[in-house]
C-alpha cells in the first residue's frame, strides 16, 4: 500500500531522481507523504498532433513533461493537482485507440496508451488515488472544470460562425470555456477564468454573453466580477493572444505516429492498486 512506502528510501530515490531529470527549470517534488505511485509514457493528443509525454502518478499529483532523454531528461513540466482531476473514457477512432480525458480545473486533455490493458491499469490507479485523496483530506471533488480542446484538425471551419474557412493568414484560435476552434472575429475578447489564469483568457463570443450575464459560471468566481476585469480586453482578428501561458501544444518537437511510443511499458510500484 501507499502508506508503507511514504517513509522508504526507494520512494525518496525515486522522487529525487525525478525532480533531477526536470532540472532546475521545474518544480520541487519532494514532500512530507508524497509517494510516486508509478510512470510512463503516453501520447497527448496536442491541438497540432499527438506527442509522446513522460507521466508520473503520485498520491496527490499528476505531473508530465516532454521526453529530452528517455528516464535521463523531461522538460515543460505540468502539474496537476489530483483532487481536481476527473478522467472519462474515449471511443477508439482509427489508430487513436486506448484513450481517457485528463480532466481538470486548470487544464484538459486526451491521452492514449499502447495497449488496452495499460489503459485500464493507468485509470485505475489514477482514480485510487483521487478517491483516497479526497477521503483523507476531506475535500470536495471540483465543480468547474476546463474543457478539452478541439483539435485543429478537425476544425476546416470556425466552429461558431460556421463560414471562416482558416488558413495560414486566418488563423485558428481556442475558446479557452467551450473549447471550440473559432476564428479572430468570433473570439475578439477576454474573460477571466480565475481556476486557468490570473490572466484574463480568450473566449468565443458565444461563451463572453453568457459569461456577462451570469449565465455561465467563470469558474468558482462571481460572473460580474469577472465581466468588469474581462470585458475591455479585446482583440484583433489574428492577434496571438491565446492567453496560454504554456508552451506545451506549441513547442516545436518532431512529429509522432498516432500509435504511442513502442516498448515503453508503464511502472506501477508495489502494486499498490491491483
Amino acid at each position: 500500500m501507499v502508506d508503507r512506502l511514504v517513509n522508504s528510501e526507494a520512494n525518496e530515490k525515486r522522487i529525487s531522481h525525478v525532480q533531477a531529470c526536470f532540472g532546475s527549470s521545474g518544480q520541487t517534488l519532494i514532500a512530507p507523504g508524497r509517494v510516486l505511485v508509478g510512470e510512463g509514457v503516453l501520447t497527448k493528443l496536442c491541438r497540432k498532433r499527438p506527442k509522446p509525454r513522460q507521466f508520473f502518478l503520485f498520491n496527490d499529483l499528476l505531473v508530465y513533461g516532454s521526453v529530452v532523454m528517455n528516464k535521463k531528461k523531461y522538460s515543460t513540466q505540468h502539474i496537476l493537482p489530483l483532487e481536481d482531476v476527473r478522467l472519462k473514457s474515449v471511443e477508439d477512432d482509427g489508430n487513436l485507440r486506448n484513450g481517457w480525458q485528463i480532466i481538470s480545473a486548470t487544464k484538459s486533455f486526451t491521452v492514449y496508451a499502447a495497449t488496452a490493458t495499460e489503459k485500464s491499469e493507468w485509470m485505475a490507479h489514477i482514480n485510487k488515488c483521487i478517491s483516497d485523496l479526497l477521503a483523507k483530506s476531506g475535500k470536495k471533488p471540483a465543480t468547474e472544470l476546463s474543457p478539452v480542446w478541439v483539435p485543429d484538425s478537425e476544425a476546416p471551419l470556425c466552429m461558431l460562425c460556421k463560414k471562416s474557412k482558416f488558413t495560414a493568414l486566418n488563423r485558428r484560435h481556442h475558446c479557452r470555456k467551450c473549447g471550440k476552434v473559432v476564428c479572430g472575429p468570433c473570439s475578439a475578447k477576454k474573460f477571466l477564468l480565475p481556476q486557468q489564469s490570473v490572466k484574463p483568457q480568450r473566449v468565443c463570443n458565444d461563451c463572453y454573453e453568457q459569461l456577462s450575464s451570469g449565465q455561465m459560471s467563470a469558474q468558482g468566481k462571481n460572473p460580474a466580477e469577472g465581466k468588469r476585469q474581462g470585458n475591455s480586453l479585446n482583440y484583433g482578428p489574428n492577434d496571438d493572444s491565446s492567453g496560454d501561458e504554456s508552451t506545451d501544444d506549441d513547442e516545436d518537437d518532431a512529429p509522432v505516429d498516432m500509435a504511442p511510443v513502442e516498448d515503453e511499458h508503464p511502472t506501477f510500484y508495489e502494486g499498490n492498486y491491483k
